[in-house]
C-alpha cells in the first residue's frame, strides 16, 4: 500500500525524529475543515443580529462558545484517534439497529438543514456582490460546491488545505471590517470577560449564538478525519496523536471564535451606535457600504460567500459519513450534492426572505445536538472502547455539563422562535 508524505512526516514524529514545528505540521488539517461548521451563514446572522440590537453585550457568549467547541472536537478528534472508527460507527457497533436507523435520519436531516443555511448564505453573497438574482446565484453556488469537493477525490491534504485558504480568506475580510469600524477597545474586553443578560431577547440570541457554534455535523464529521489519517499502533502512539491534534484543534477553534467575535463587533461599532438593528444579512450589506465605504461591504458579501461554499461541501461530505457509519450504505458524493441542492434551490426560488430561512435551519439543528453530543460522551467516557484515550473524570463531568447547558439552551430557542 502506498503511503503518503503526510503519513510518512506524522511516522516520523512518532519516532522522534521530527523537531520543532515540522512535529506539529503533519497533524495539522483536520480541525480546520471542521471548523468551517463554526463559521457558516447561520453564525453570521445571529452575531450581526446581537451586535446590532445589544453592542458588545453577548460577546462572552462566543467566548465561552469556543471554549465548550475545543472540548467537544477534542473528544470527537479522540474518539477516531483511539478506535479507528467515528461517531457513527461506533454507534452502529453499540447501539440496537432501529436507534441505529433513527441517528441516521434525524444526521441526515440536520445535515439538510445546515446545507439549507449554507447554501442560502453563498447564494446570497453572489447576489450581495454582483447583483446576480438568487436563483443564478444558487445555480453557480451549486456548481462551486461540486468544484471544492473534487478537491476531497484527490486527498485530504488537498481539501485541507483548500479549506484552510478560505478560512484564512473569511479571517482577512473581518479583520479588515473590525479595522475600518473602529471599535471601542474598552468596550470589547468588558463584552468578552462580564458575561450578562440584558432581557429575555438577549437570552434567546445567546441561545442563537450558541446554537450556531455547536454544531452535530462537525461532531459527526471530526471522528471521522482523525480515524485513519495517521494510526496509532500501541496506547503511546495513540497519545501522542491526540496531542498533536488537540493543538490543531486549538488553532482551528481560536479563529473560528475570532471570526465570530469580529462580526459582532463590527456589528456594535456601527449599528448598534447608530440605534439600528439588523436582523437580514443584505441590510448589513448596505449599512456596511454606506457607514464605512463599498470595501467594507466588498469584504462582508466575499466573506459570506466563502463561508457558505466550504460549509457547504463540508456538509456534504458529513452525509456521506453518516450514511456509512451508521446503515453501511454509500452514494457517490457528487449523486449526494446534486440531491442536497434541490431543498435549498427551492426555498430560493420560492421567493422565502434568506436571513428568514437561516434563523430557521438553526432551529432544526436544535433538534440535532443531543443526538451527537450525547453517544459522543458516552462513547469517550467508556474504557472498553477507548482504552488509554478514555476521558478523565473532570473531563466527562465537564462534557456532561455542557451537553445538559446546550440541550437546554437550544431546547428554549426551540419554544421561544416556534412561539413566535
Amino acid at each position: 500500500m502506498k503511503v503518503n508524505k503526510t503519513t510518512q512526516s506524522a511516522e516520523a514524529v512518532l519516532r522522534g525524529e521530527a523537531k520543532g514545528i515540522r512535529k506539529i505540521l503533519p497533524f495539522l488539517g483536520p480541525a480546520f475543515i471542521a471548523a468551517v461548521a463554526y463559521i457558516d451563514p447561520g453564525n453570521f446572522a445571529t452575531n450581526i443580529t446581537a451586535g446590532s440590537k445589544y453592542g458588545y453585550l453577548l460577546l462572552w457568549v462566543i467566548a465561552v462558545s469556543n471554549l465548550m467547541a475545543v472540548l467537544i472536537q477534542s473528544l470527537s478528534a479522540k474518539l477516531g484517534i483511539a478506535t479507528g472508527k467515528n461517531l457513527p460507527e461506533v454507534a452502529r457497533d453499540r447501539f440496537p439497529k432501529g436507534v441505529s436507523i433513527f441517528l441516521w435520519i434525524q444526521s441526515e436531516l440536520v445535515i439538510i438543514a445546515t446545507d439549507l443555511a449554507e447554501f442560502i448564505g453563498a447564494a446570497l453573497g453572489l447576489y450581495l456582490l454582483f447583483d446576480i438574482p438568487m436563483v443564478p446565484a444558487a445555480l453557480i453556488t451549486a456548481a462551486g460546491s461540486f468544484a471544492i469537493l473534487e478537491l476531497q477525490r484527490r486527498g485530504y491534504r488537498p481539501l485541507e488545505t483548500g479549506i484552510a485558504v478560505m478560512v484564512m480568506m473569511v479571517v482577512l475580510a473581518f479583520a479588515f471590517q473590525t479595522f475600518l469600524a473602529k471599535p471601542d477597545i474598552s468596550e470589547v474586553l468588558g463584552g468578552m470577560l462580564v458575561p450578562k443578560f440584558e432581557d429575555v431577547n438577549s437570552i434567546v440570541l445567546a441561545a442563537g449564538i450558541l446554537g450556531a457554534t455547536v454544531m452535530p455535523h462537525a461532531i459527526y464529521l471530526h471522528s471521522s478525519l482523525t480515524q485513519s489519517r495517521v494510526v496509532g499502533r500501541n496506547e503511546e502512539e495513540k497519545r501522542k496523536i491526540f496531542k498533536f491534534e488537540f493543538i490543531d484543534i486549538v488553532i482551528a477553534m481560536i479563529i473560528a471564535g475570532a471570526i465570530n467575535m469580529c462580526m459582532l463587533i463590527v456589528a456594535a461599532a456601527l449599528f448598534s451606535k447608530k440605534g439600528m438593528i439588523v436582523e437580514d444579512l443584505d441590510v448589513a450589506f448596505h449599512g456596511f457600504h454606506d457607514y464605512i465605504g463599498p470595501a467594507a461591504a466588498i469584504s462582508f458579501g466575499l466573506g459570506l460567500l466563502i463561508a457558505g461554499l466550504s460549509s457547504s461541501a463540508v456538509g456534504t461530505l458529513t452525509g456521506d459519513v453518516v450514511m456509512q457509519g451508521f446503515i453501511r450504505r454509500h452514494i457517490n458524493l457528487y449523486l449526494r450534492r446534486f440531491i442536497t441542492v434541490i431543498p435549498p434551490l427551492a426555498i430560493i426560488i420560492s421567493g422565502v426572505n434568506p436571513t428568514g430561512a437561516l434563523v430557521m435551519s438553526q432551529v432544526i439543528l436544535s433538534f440535532g445536538i443531543a443526538f451527537a453530543l450525547i453517544p459522543l460522551i458516552m462513547f469517550t467516557s467508556n474504557r472498553t472502547i477507548m482504552g488509554g484515550l478514555v476521558n478523565r473524570k473532570a473531563t466527562t463531568v465537564a462534557a456532561w455539563g455542557i451537553a445538559v447547558l446546550v440541550i437546554m439552551l437550544n431546547l428554549f430557542l426551540l419554544v421561544e422562535t416556534l412561539g413566535g
